[in-house]
């Protein structure tokens, strides 16, 4: 990673939904490998993703950016308005995902600051997350006492909500 180049963030394009989806798929496996079925995981389609990544990128009101490095989508961000009634905040941080290669490059914190910046915001993160949970500490979250069951793969995930 020495020579590698800078991190730099971008808004995202409907062009970049295929690296967005891939990313998407390979960061899930990454980070949710301990939590979901690998069947489950092995099975996520890429292409499927990009199709539903290419209505996204151009949504109102919905912020996604992308972090590159040497040229190479390697995470992607994305905001909005809060998907539940009633929000706790007005900015929801929808997801945000670096491939693992590019953890502590940067790039997770480009994103977020370019996706909610220092404001008010909430999130849901993975129970059993521990990585992802310090980042958002990091951050000025913390857990308000929420949490859900989300129903994804086999047996689902759960989730506790943290807001700043």
């Amino acid at each position: 990673m020495e020579n590698a180049g800078a991190v730099t963030v971008r808004p995202a394009e409907p062009g970049d939904a295929r690296a967005i989806a891939e990313v998407h798929v390979r960061a899930w496996q990454e980070a949710y490998a301990h939590l979901l079925p690998a069947a489950y995981l092995a099975a996520l389609d890429v292409d499927a993703r990009a199709a539903r990544w290419e209505g996204l990128v151009v949504e109102p009101g919905l912020t996604v950016v992308v972090a590159e490095r040497d040229g190479a989508v390697v995470g992607w961000a994305s905001a909005g308005p809060g998907r539940e009634e009633p929000a706790v905040r007005d900015r929801e941080l929808e997801g945000i995902y670096v491939l693992a290669a590019h953890h502590a490059s940067g790039a997770g914190q480009a994103l977020l600051d370019a996706a909610v910046g220092a404001e008010p915001a909430f999130l849901w993160v993975a129970e059993g997350n521990p990585r992802a949970e310090a980042f958002y500490r990091r951050n000025g979250f913390e857990r308000d006492g929420a949490a859900k069951h989300v129903p994804i793969g086999p047996s689902g995930m759960d989730a506790v909500r943290m807001v700043r």
